[in-house]
């Protein structure tokens, strides 16, 4: 079969590789019939997160079930789905407290032994471990494209608003307007969050934001602080999402927030990173970090996803064959595309 391939920073390829086996009772293999390219791929094609050079990328899928183990039960081959991006085992310690993302046995698609090794999904088939945690039915009327957000992207953007403990009349500031900022805006505003202040330097990132309903504030052409003193009568927002994974997003992120307000990081870190420790302290802010429960969001994701409340629409720019990835990721790197889904 044909899979993406990480060989060097700046370099991925096309390659063959041998058809994935069931491995496990509870394993699944699905044939993808779109696959994503996201942030965090991105990360991996800069060299910035550490991979095994001819590792198959890759880790937001849909498709359709060519085979399951016997203990497989929640799906069944011919059924369509969507994988979250990683896996749980449902039984550990951080699992039976609804931590699935930290589970002592997690697996991330597509991002070599570090992660698990568990080969990626931009592929023409993939192997899923822990199938009946792994992945989820499509529902009808819902499309490849929109059902892909449910397994990673959306699903990151309503983890950090649910952490932010978002309640409606809430004001919130989003930094970073890629596919999971814009995602954490949708989200924000169904809870009811107003107003969503929405930064950026791309206009195109930042009209799209807008047509989301948020209040666009431009990182460099106006003075984020200041708008964000207009808008909130001075005190700064109850909470903000830092979605870029960047130290100068974080300290604006701790300085826009109000007194005993929220900070949560959910753009990538993979490096240290100086935190102004007295400024979260004297406001005694919390600060909440890490990747996104996927997991545990993914059934009610789908559900606001099928219901329309969520629309990821606008932001899928680029359909390209699973043959041009490489062309994909280098429009992807020029920030020329903001969504780009690959089929085989």
């Amino acid at each position: 079969m044909r899979a993406v391939t990480f060989q060097a920073p700046g370099d991925v390829q096309v390659q063959e590789r041998s058809e994935p086996e069931l491995e496990a009772r509870d394993d699944a293999v699905v044939a993808i019939e779109a696959s994503g390219i996201c942030g965090s791929d991105l990360h991996i094609y800069h060299g910035r997160v550490q991979i095994e050079p001819g590792f198959t990328i890759g880790h937001e899928f849909v498709g359709t079930v060519i085979d399951a183990g016997d203990a497989v039960t929640r799906v069944q081959p011919g059924d369509r789905v969507l994988g979250c991006f990683h896996s749980a085992c449902g039984t550990c310690f951080f699992c039976l407290r609804g931590a699935f993302h930290k589970c002592d046995e997690m697996r991330v698609f597509g991002h070599g032994k570090l992660l698990g090794g568990l080969q990626g999904t931009q592929a023409e088939r993939a192997l899923v471990p822990r199938a009946n945690m792994t992945l989820r039915k499509v529902p009808e009327g819902v499309s490849d494209e929109v059902a892909l957000f449910a397994g990673d992207v959306m699903g990151t953007g309503y983890h950090a608003i649910l952490q932010a403990d978002i309640k409606p009349g809430d004001n919130v500031a989003v930094l970073g307007l890629g596919p999971v900022g814009l995602c954490a805006v949708q989200v924000a505003r169904a809870t009811g969050a107003s107003p969503v202040i929405a930064i950026d330097s791309v206009e195109q990132r930042l009209d799209l934001a807008r047509s989301f309903g948020a209040t666009p504030v431009h990182l460099t052409e106006d003075n984020p602080r200041e708008a964000v003193k207009r808008l909130t009568s001075g005190r700064g927002v109850d909470a903000a999402i830092d979605a870029v994974g960047h130290p100068d997003a974080l300290d604006l992120a701790i300085r826009v927030s109000r007194k005993a307000g929220t900070v949560v990081a959910i753009g990538v870190y993979a490096e240290p990173c100086q935190v102004h420790m007295g400024l979260v302290w004297i406001k005694a802010l919390t600060l909440r970090s890490g990747h996104a429960n996927v997991i545990g969001h993914v059934d009610r994701v789908l559900g606001m996803l099928a219901a329309r409340t969520l629309d990821p629409t606008p932001l899928v720019t680029h359909h390209l064959e699973l043959e041009q990835a490489a062309d994909a990721y280098a429009l992807y790197d020029r920030r020329e595309a903001m969504k780009i889904v690959l089929s085989p």
